[in-house]
This record gives structure tokens, C-alpha cells and sequence, in this order.
């Protein structure tokens, strides 16, 4: 082959017989695709298709999804009425409580699902060029359907135990979608990290039972002692709880769903700019969630 005949995508070096170039390489489907129209779209069916198959067959069907929050918060509510009384000294403790745990339900069930939600979508990642962030998203979306239904039995709870219909329930959607922001940011981290490390799953569990219980879910923030000495240096443990978005999302839910007799999360921070510890947390989360996915997408085919 003459040197005019050579094209710049073939180049082989026939004395030592290696082969320098192949041309371009080709790169894998990436995280977002070439149409966001096709990631919504994409991301919808695979969520909606999810929440209907997740109770196929059963008798009770999405019946189940109101009675595993219910029958949770049950067992918890006896043993704090029976411990410290019933009423805990806490205006609609009953309903806190419930808000609590259908808002954890949330974090737990689409950080912890988006964890094998590549590996559980292998047979489409391995054939199928597609948006590949729509598979954690699809987590996420599904665990806010979930949400919506479980959200039902608590607005019953509070208008029943006296409580009415304020102007901070508009702001109680906007507060779903910042939570859902966030565990989608730590979805896409888990993903792909579980993808080439198994240990990320039991790890991830720990860390949410550790969260359940260092969150204010079955008792205020109010109730957390402020003097605590951590090595001789004066710690306030309700702004170290608070600095994790889920906390600081579901104290400010309950001051806008429930009484503003419980504080906003800007006030049990203590007002000021500490309030910017959670709030940059949470976009870290996601900033670095969707830089590292996309870094990582177009190979997570081949590592499954």
C-alpha cells in the first residue's frame, strides 16, 4: 500500500507488525443521551411500569404500600406512649411521627434501590443504547409515587387529630423534589459504585439504619440536647443532625405541614448562614452525582 493510499483512520506498522491507530474509538451510550425529550420520557415509562408490577397479583395491591408505613408507625407510637406518655409534650406527635417515617420510607427505599439499579437493569444496559441515567431516575421517580400514596393517610391523621389546611402546604411538593434531588444525587454515586464494588450495598444499609435512628423521626428536633463536649469543644448536636438535607428537609416539613409550634430548619439551626451547610451538601450531592455518572456511564456495560 502506497503512502497516498493510507487513510488516517488505518495505520499499521508493517515492520514490527503492531497496530497503532484504529481510528476513532468508540465511545458508550452516555448518561443523558442526545434527547432529554427521550431521558423524561424514558425515565416515566420505566418508573410508572415499575409501580404497577411491584404489587401485580396481590389481593390488597397498592394497599400494601399505605400498610407497611402504618404498621411501623403503630409499633413505634405504643412504645413511646407507653415509655414517656402518650403525648410525648409535643403538639400532633402522632402525625410528626408519621410524616417521619413515610419521609424516610422515601430516602431508604430510592437511595437504597437506585444502589443495584444498574446490575437490576443489566439485560437493557448491555443491549440497548439509552439514556443510562434514566435507570436511577426511574428508582427515584418510582419511590415518589410510593410517596404520594403514603402522604394520603398523614393529611388524614392531622385534619382528624385537629389540625387544618394552611398556605404552607404549597410548599410541601417543593420540599419532595429537593429530597428527591438530593437521594437522586446519591442514587447516581451508589449506582455506579456498585457496579465495580459489591460492598456497597451492606455498607449502604448500615448507613441508613444509622440514619433512621440520628434522625428526629420519632421525637423533635426541639428534644435533642445542645451541650454535648466532644473533646473538650462544645458541640451542638441538633446542627450536626441538621446538616444532613434529609433532616433539615423533613424538620422544615413539619413546620409547613403540621405547626409552626415545630421550628424551621433555618430556625433550629439557630438562624444565620448555618443554614448553608445543608443546602450545600445537598447540591455537592448532586453536582458531583451527575459528574461522576456521566463519567462513568458509557463503561458500565462492560463492568457489569
Amino acid at each position: 500500500m502506497s503512502t497516498a493510499e493510507r487513510t488516517p483512520e488505518l495505520d499499521l506498522d508493517l515492520g514490527g507488525g503492531s497496530l497503532q491507530s484504529l481510528g476513532r474509538p468508540i465511545k458508550g451510550p452516555s448518561a443523558l443521551g442526545s434527547d432529554p425529550k427521550r431521558l423524561f420520557q424514558l425515565t416515566w415509562v420505566l418508573a410508572k411500569t415499575e409501580f404497577k408490577l411491584a404489587f401485580f397479583g396481590s389481593v390488597l395491591g397498592y394497599l400494601w404500600q399505605l400498610m407497611r408505613p402504618l404498621l411501623l408507625f403503630g409499633v413505634i407510637y405504643g412504645v413511646i406512649s407507653i415509655a414517656l406518655g402518650k403525648n410525648f409534650n409535643t403538639p400532633f406527635f402522632g402525625v410528626s411521627l408519621l410524616l417521619g417515617i413515610v419521609m424516610f420510607n422515601f430516602y431508604s427505599e430510592s437511595s437504597g434501590g437506585a444502589v443495584t439499579s444498574l446490575l437490576t437493569r443489566e439485560n437493557l444496559v448491555r443491549k440497548i443504547d439509552f439514556p443510562r441515567m434514566a435507570v436511577p431516575l426511574a428508582v427515584v421517580l418510582t419511590a415518589l409515587f410510593n410517596f404520594s400514596l403514603n402522604m394520603v393517610p398523614v393529611l388524614i391523621f392531622l385534619l382528624a387529630a385537629g389540625g387544618s389546611i394552611s398556605l404552607g402546604w404549597i410548599g410541601i411538593p417543593f420540599l419532595m423534589v429537593t429530597l428527591a434531588a438530593f437521594t437522586a444525587g446519591l442514587g447516581m454515586i451508589l449506582s455506579v459504585a456498585y457496579v465495580s464494588y459489591r460492598d456497597v450495598r451492606p455498607i449502604w444499609e448500615v448507613v441508613l439504619q444509622m440514619t433512621f435512628y440520628a434522625s428526629p423521626i420519632f421525637y423533635p428536633i426541639t428534644k435533642v440536647d445542645k451541650n454535648y463536649d466532644v473533646l473538650g469543644v462544645p458541640v451542638n448536636i441538633a446542627h450536626v443532625m441538621l446538616a444532613n438535607p434529609f433532616v433539615a428537609i423533613l424538620v422544615q416539613a413539619r413546620h409547613m405541614l403540621i405547626s409552626p409550634a415545630y421550628p424551621s430548619a433555618y430556625a433550629a439551626m439557630g438562624g444565620g448562614a448555618l443554614i448553608l451547610i445543608p443546602i450545600g451538601i445537598l447540591v455537592a450531592t448532586v453536582v458531583v452525582g451527575f459528574v461522576v455518572f456521566d463519567r462513568r456511564a458509557p463503561k458500565v456495560a462492560e463492568q457489569l
